[in-house]
């Protein structure tokens, strides 16, 4: 004869009813295929499942994970960022503001077309990528090399293409590209025979860093070299690989004073016309 147990009766919203049938689900508490609240409120009481705290976390944690979801999006790893999304959705220090970004992100998937390049750049897979920018003019790149690399806190498809055409950069860089990904509206991916290569064409650019900036550089994943000068007083010498000429410029136009391009001589030539164009600008001659 079996034993019947002894009945409570909760007084909960029906929200807060569901909120309880999705905890019993998630944990398996269930009656045939539907979720079972007594049977949850029974694995606590065993204490098989354990309750937590759920306001604990200090602001710092909180704008630590925030900020890994934008740093995993920028390099393509979105289904990571989605975990760490949903793991502060979890949370109920989150503000309304953050709480409705992130609800936003985990609620707006990348395009299909994007998913698919994550996917080759993965298998390093060469792509043919045809796209339509909002001009709805129409593109088509054989890669076959690709990376996500975050310029200026957005993100872009760095790759080496087989076309050239309209590629203003350097003779030596003119098979690498940059596509703004939040400007391709509309693009199709498909499978493209032959080898993947090994990175994006580069140049080595030697730079001369002076006062402050000598002090306070840090070397960066593409130096090969960064020392000290013995001929010249407080004159850092850095050589690095460069990928494309039009961010290296907008890079170190901000320290002009302090930062002197030594070779190749046509990049020195790119960026003194830069100059030129600003002195123009502002009636220095």
């Amino acid at each position: 004869m079996s034993r019947k147990g002894q009945s409570i009766t909760l007084s909960v919203s029906e929200r807060d009813k569901a909120e309880l049938e999705a905890i019993a689900q998630e944990f398996g508490m269930m009656w045939g295929d539907r979720p079972n609240i007594s049977k949850l409120i029974e694995a606590i009481a065993k204490r098989k499942l354990l309750i937590g705290n759920n306001q604990d976390w200090k602001e710092s944690r909180i704008r630590a994970l925030h900020r890994c979801i934008t740093a995993l999006t920028d390099i393509g790893q979105v289904e990571q960022a989605q975990i760490i999304a949903d793991l502060l959705l979890e949370r109920s220090e989150l503000s309304f503001p953050m709480r409705q970004e992130i609800t936003n992100f985990v609620g707006n998937s990348p395009p299909p077309w994007r998913k698919q390049i994550d996917q080759y750049i993965s298998r390093q897979q060469p792509f043919e990528l045809a796209y339509q920018d909002p001009a709805e003019r129409i593109f088509n790149f054989s890669v076959r090399h690709a990376r996500i690399t975050p310029h200026e806190k957005r993100q872009y498809l760095d790759c080496w293409c087989e076309e050239t055409t309209g590629n203003s950069d350097l003779p030596n860089l003119v098979h690498n590209w940059c596509f703004r990904l939040d400007r391709i509206t509309e693009a199709a991916v498909t499978e493209l025979s032959g080898e993947w290569r090994s990175g994006l064409d580069e140049i080595e650019v030697e730079i001369h860093l002076l006062n402050n900036l000598a002090f306070a550089y840090q070397s960066k994943p593409e130096d090969i070299a960064n020392h000290w000068l013995a001929d010249q007083e407080r004159v850092k010498r850095v050589i690095r690989k460069v990928s494309s000429s039009f961010w290296f410029i907008r890079e170190i136009m901000q320290y002009t004073s302090d930062c002197m391009v030594v070779s190749p001589e046509n990049l020195r030539d790119r960026l003194k016309q830069k100059i030129f164009a600003l002195c123009h600008l502002y009636g220095i001659d």
